[in-house]
């Protein structure tokens, strides 16, 4: 039976459309986007919003960046896939150009950031196999409290989300939780095991509300790591491509755009967890880095993926990360990102409805005055919507912002408004 879709949908006819016929798992703001260009977005009526959440950090270069929309359609009308049964074309220039950017010996291209995880889990516990010796299954990694790493079987069975995780099992073993921003849990950890093959960390927890640790605990942690002979793996796929007012959020205070281990607030980790904005929101795009002493333990066969590394995601992603350098996106974020918090503060100074406001660069996030079995934060991104703005409370009565990085000051400045008067309007 042939089934024909309407053009054209209203966006009431839109969200009843995915209410019939989608799964039910995401809770959506109630807007419908038709149309995006660098930090707005429009409805399927036409009405204008500032997008300030950035499709989770994904959309650091704006919304249909042209630049990386021209490289995915004249790569996409050239040669878009031919598996890894054989070279393709682009994609030994697209590993030249990605280990390069990052400081890295080696790439494992992938789609997805949950992709990219599990092929960090797979390679770190390969390595604690063959060179640290670990006997067969018995391969640890510690991971922190509170983490988001994506939905996968796998990572669930280490989240500590009780929707992400129950009703999900059995549950994959091999991990160890600790708290986050705990050195002491982290080297008493450790030293609990000799099977212990890697720390795994996003070096700030955007999905628990843009939970930022002090500023020496990825530094004392990789230090910890070393020398006990574990691996450092950062998981930057929200944090990384500039979002932190530095190209990774591991370069801390880094104000240089590229990697160096000559900085004194730059950690290199052992392997890099890469995504979202490695294309710019365009195309799914994925990566896992390391050096050669790691990476070489991956033989043909032990992983892969149909797509990973495809012509179109390879031109995509340099095209992405060309955008980063060219246009200063990482500086750009550092000095938008002081000025929010600045007015946050102020907003703070106004209202009793706000308590705090952390995060770094453009990732950033307010805590509501409320308890997180409230409707309070969401209440006030629908009203924030109303008037203009999108954002997306987490963890119940905290509300992340995260605009795309292209947003000019001006441009930010009547966020600002828009925010302050929301909430202003609000607790009256």
């Amino acid at each position: 039976m042939e089934t024909q879709v309407k053009q054209g949908l209203s966006s009431a006819e839109a969200m009843a459309f995915e209410d019939k016929y989608g799964a039910h798992n995401y809770h959506p703001l109630p807007v419908v986007l038709d149309r995006g260009e660098g930090v707005l977005v429009w409805d399927s009526e036409g009405k204008q919003y500032y997008d300030f959440l950035s499709a989770y950090s994904a959309v650091n270069q704006g919304h249909c960046h042209p630049k990386i929309v021209g490289a995915m359609k004249v790569q996409a009308e050239k040669l878009t896939l031919t598996s890894r049964a054989f070279y393709n074309s682009v994609l030994g220039k697209y590993e030249k150009y990605v280990t390069e950017y990052f400081g890295f010996d080696k790439v494992l291209p992938m789609n997805t950031g949950a992709e990219a995880v599990e092929t960090a889990i797979k390679l770190c516990r390969k390595w604690a196999y063959d060179v640290k010796g670990v006997a067969q299954n018995e391969a640890q990694i510690i991971v922190c409290g509170e983490n988001f790493h994506g939905r996968t079987t796998t990572i669930i069975s280490f989240s500590s989300d009780p929707d992400a995780k129950g009703s999900f099992g059995p549950y994959t073993p091999g991990f160890t939780s600790i708290p986050y921003d705990d050195i002491d849990a982290l080297e008493k950890a450790l030293d609990s095991s000799p099977n212990i093959a890697g720390f795994m960390v996003e070096p700030i927890q955007g999905e628990a509300g843009v939970y930022t640790p002090a500023e020496d605990f990825i530094q004392k942690a990789a230090a910890l790591c070393k020398a006990k002979n574990v691996l450092f793996i950062a998981d930057e796929v929200q944090t990384g491509i500039a979002r932190t007012g530095s190209l990774l959020a591991v370069c801390g205070n880094c104000t240089c755009e590229k990697s160096c281990e000559k900085q004194a607030t730059y950690t290199q980790p052992d392997i890099l967890i890469l995504g979202k904005a490695l294309s710019g929101g365009a195309y799914p795009v994925s990566a896992v880095l390391a050096d050669d002493d790691i990476m070489s333990v991956i033989h043909p066969g032990q992983h892969g993926s149909t797509f990973g590394g495809n012509p179109v995601a390879a031109e995509v992603a340099i095209a992405a990360l060309e955008v980063v350098k060219d246009e200063n996106l990482a500086q750009n974020a550092r000095k938008l990102g002081i000025i929010f918090r600045a007015e946050m503060e102020k907003l703070i100074s106004e209202c009793d409805l706000v308590t705090t406001v952390r995060g770094r660069g453009l990732l950033n996030a307010i805590i509501i005055n409320d308890t997180p079995d409230s409707k309070t934060a969401w209440n006030l991104c629908v009203a924030m919507k109303d008037n203009g703005l999108l954002a997306k409370p987490t963890h119940g009565n905290i509300i992340r912002f995260a605009p795309p990085l292209v947003m000019t000051e001006e441009q930010l400045m009547e966020c600002v408004h828009i925010i302050r008067n929301t909430i202003l309007a609000y607790q009256k």
